[in-house]
């Protein structure tokens, strides 16, 4: 993944920069803020490939913004809700430093990670959705575990799901480490693969403690990017 490398003597404002995709305006389309209008802000690169990546697009190029500029442009849609996305945000270091600056600008932020980084630094003022790869995903050997030790209730963990396999592995990582006393729990369907029904009756049959998500943004706008 791209990194910006600045020398000593470059001026700290050019130095605070991150590679960005996009920023866009739309409805949040998962987790508990589904529904609202929200400022999404992309950012590029991710050390992951998920076989059923939906945002592939946004692994490579993206153009180096000023963190202050980023916050600027989100402040024009004249939103409340703002969420940083990727790709793997957290692949970018600054990307702590641009989550503290849009709480400090009023936002209700969250932040959407594939778990694979430590969420320790993450300011205590942003909700963390943190999606725990299942086997399904090719990338379950990269969750890094020690991350839901850090989960409250002002979070969420997501699990993404293939099929039957991947639910029960989701039933069982629930289970051992006792997520439902911790934070809300979302399970998605593979947009497209998992039918929607077959998850849910499999949710009701174990009475699981967890709310059933379906992408909101794919039902309106497909596989449309910017949405």
């Amino acid at each position: 993944m791209p990194t910006d490398v600045a020398s000593s003597d470059t001026p700290a404002r050019s130095r605070e920069r991150l590679r960005i995709t996009e920023i866009f305006h739309s409805l949040q389309g998962e987790a508990r803020d589904v529904g609202r209008p929200t400022v999404f802000v992309r950012l590029t690169g991710c050390p992951l490939r998920c076989v059923w990546c939906d945002t592939e697009y946004a692994f490579h190029g993206g153009n180096w913004r000023d963190v202050c500029d980023i916050v600027e442009e989100v402040s024009k849609y004249k939103t409340k809700h703002v969420c940083v996305t990727g790709g793997e945000p957290l692949a970018q270091k600054r990307c702590l430093l641009l989550l503290q600056r849009l709480c400090d600008a009023g936002h209700a932020v969250s932040l959407e990670t594939a778990g694979a980084h430590d969420i320790s630094a993450v300011d205590p003022r942003v909700v963390r959705v943190v999606d725990i790869k299942a086997p399904g995903s090719g990338e379950s050997a990269r969750n890094l575990w020690s991350n839901l030790d850090l989960l409250n209730a002002r979070d969420q963990v997501k699990f993404v799901l293939a099929d039957r396999i991947d639910y029960d592995w989701a039933r069982t990582v629930i289970a051992e480490h006792a997520l439902d006393r911790r934070c809300e729990i979302l399970l998605s369907p593979v947009h497209g693969q998992l039918p929607p029904r077959e998850l849910a009756e499999w949710i009701l049959a174990d009475r699981l403690p967890v709310r059933m998500q379906i992408q909101l943004h794919k039902i309106l706008w497909g596989e449309e990017p910017g949405h």
